[in-house]
């Protein structure tokens, strides 16, 4: 017997959002979750993903598809949209493996997702929001589940997102396009609804872009090698006061990941 689609609200939760969407807009965020995710997502047999709110073309709901395969060849990709008519007008772009459906964060699928990616979607909510729909968002997750929420810009140049897990959050990664970067503070624009209003002094999301800034300058003289080797000197001197993750590997395609915890809001 096949299984069921969860019992979902008569009206899907949410609202809609602007749309707003181009072709490998999430590429670095996309990069990401295959470089970090690939391996879970390969121990399961049919692993799901979901593109949370893909908005008014269905772009990166068919190149997460196509990403995730490289690493697990049986993935598949539901795309998701609260807008009844963007549904319609994704459905064209159906293939194995990709299909769309109309739902907002009751995430309307059978049993629970691998992967639940949510790019742009909680920018237009309050702040005081968030914690609730990451809640709900995290319990609709299989077991070793990953959701991924964030914000970039129109053409993926500047990215910020939280990875959490059934238990909530976990990291914050940053990533850029490091060759139109001026500092790593440039980046504080793109922060996620969770963190945009506590880069202020006293929050540790300020503190952080604060050193890797001063990190930044002090790495100047690298800058005679390409940006990239500025950026991975920065990252290897700010990680000796903060909880810098991964290594050289991520560090290259102009990332640096910390884990929440050191970065988690404290005002009230």
């Amino acid at each position: 017997m096949a299984p069921r689609a969860p019992r979902t609200p008569s009206r899907p939760v949410g609202t809609v959002t602007r749309g707003t969407t181009n072709p490998n807009r999430l590429r670095r965020m996309d990069r990401w979750i295959a470089a970090t995710h690939g391996a879970a997502l390969r121990r399961s047999p049919a692993p799901l993903a979901v593109d949370l709110g893909y908005g008014a073309s269905p772009w990166t709901a068919v190149e997460l598809l196509l990403r995730l395969r490289t690493v697990a060849p049986h993935a598949r990709v539901v795309g998701i949209e609260i807008d009844p008519a963007r549904v319609a007008a994704a459905r064209p772009y159906e293939r194995e493996g990709l299909t769309f459906r109309h739902g907002g964060f009751e995430v309307p699928v059978p049993g629970g997702p691998a992967l639940i990616r949510a790019a742009n979607v909680l920018r237009q909510y309050d702040e005081e929001q968030v914690a609730a729909v990451w809640e709900r968002l995290c319990a609709r997750l299989a077991p070793g589940g990953l959701l991924v929420e964030g914000t970039c810009d129109e053409i993926g140049r500047r990215h910020v997102w939280v990875a959490l897990g059934p238990e909530g959050p976990r990291t914050v990664t940053f990533a850029a396009r490091l060759g139109s970067l001026e500092r790593p503070s440039d980046l504080a624009e793109r922060l996620p609804k969770a963190l945009i209003h506590r880069n202020v002094p006293g929050e540790p999301v300020h503190a952080f872009l604060r050193d890797f800034d001063r990190a930044w300058a002090a790495a100047a003289p690298y800058a005679s090698y390409g940006a990239r080797q500025r950026w991975i000197r920065a990252v290897r001197d700010v990680s000796a006061d903060w909880p810098v993750l991964g290594g050289t590997s991520r560090w290259r395609q102009g990332e640096v990941t910390v884990r929440w915890e050191a970065l988690a809001p404290r005002l009230g």
